[in-house]
C-alpha cells in the first residue's frame, strides 16, 4: 500500500498578530504606472479582471493601485509580464489600450515591508510570497490582507519581473486619488507611433519582438 503525498504549503499563514516592519513613502515620492487606458493614473481598480499577487480581497472588495519606482519596473511587470525571460514577444493585445503615467504622493503612506529585513521580521522568504507564481495568488492575497486588517496604506515589495526596484500595492479605502498627483509631465500611450517606438527600443536587449500586427 502507498503512502499519499501530502504537498508542503508553499504560501505559508500571516503571522498573527501581524507586525510587520514598517516603510514611510514620503510626500514626492514618484511612482510609475502601466494600466489601461480606461483608468486614470491615479484611480484604483475596483475589483475588475483577474486576480493578482495582492488583490483582491475583502467585501467590496478593497481597490487597488499598483506602482513602481521606476518606469522599467512598470513595463516589466505589466507589458512583459508573460515573457519569458529567455524572450519573446509581444503582441498588440499587450500595449495597445496600455499607457504610462508617473503619480506624485501628496501624504505620507505607512506601508507593510514585504522586502529586506522586512521578510525577516514576518519569518517569510521571498520565494514564499513576492516571488510565487500565480497559482499560488489566493495565498499571497492573504498577506495583503493582514497588512489591511493591520492598519497600512499598502505594502511594498520587490518587483520579480525587475528585483532591483521596488513595487507598491496601495488600498483604495486608505489611500485617496486626491492623495496620488498625476505627473503631466510624463505620459506614454503605447498605441501612438513615437511610444510604439520607444517600447520596440526598450525591448531589444531582452531579446523581446514587440509585433505589431
Amino acid at each position: 500500500m502507498t503512502s499519499q503525498v501530502v504537498p508542503t504549503q508553499v504560501v505559508p499563514t500571516p503571522p498573527d498578530p501581524f507586525d510587520p516592519e514598517v516603510i514611510q513613502v514620503d510626500v514626492g515620492h514618484q511612482l510609475y504606472r502601466v494600466h489601461v487606458n480606461e483608468f486614470l493614473a491615479n484611480e484604483f481598480n475596483p475589483g475588475k479582471g483577474s486576480s493578482t499577487r495582492f488583490a483582491f480581497f475583502g467585501r467590496g472588495p478593497v481597490p487597488i493601485l499598483y506602482g513602481t519606482d521606476t518606469e522599467q519596473a512598470a513595463i516589466c511587470e505589466t507589458i512583459l509580464h508573460e515573457v519569458p525571460m529567455a524572450g519573446g514577444a509581444v503582441r498588440p493585445r499587450d500595449y495597445e489600450t496600455r499607457v504610462s503615467n508617473r503619480i506624485v504622493v501628496e501624504r505620507p503612506l505607512k506601508l507593510a515591508s514585504f522586502l529586506g529585513t522586512g521578510l525577516r521580521r514576518l519569518r517569510v522568504e521571498a520565494a514564499e510570497l513576492t516571488t510565487t507564481t500565480a497559482e499560488h495568488y489566493g495565498d499571497t492575497v492573504r498577506w495583503a490582507e493582514a497588512a489591511h486588517a493591520a492598519g497600512f496604506d499598502g505594502v511594498v515589495y520587490m518587483s520579480k519581473r525587475c528585483n532591483s526596484d521596488r513595487a507598491y500595492a496601495l488600498f483604495g479605502d486608505r489611500v485617496a486619488t486626491d492623495d496620488l498627483r498625476i505627473d503631466s509631465h510624463y505620459h506614454r500611450a503605447f498605441a501612438e507611433l513615437d511610444d510604439l517606438a520607444w517600447l520596440c527600443d526598450f525591448c531589444v536587449p531582452f531579446g523581446v519582438d514587440v509585433l505589431i500586427l
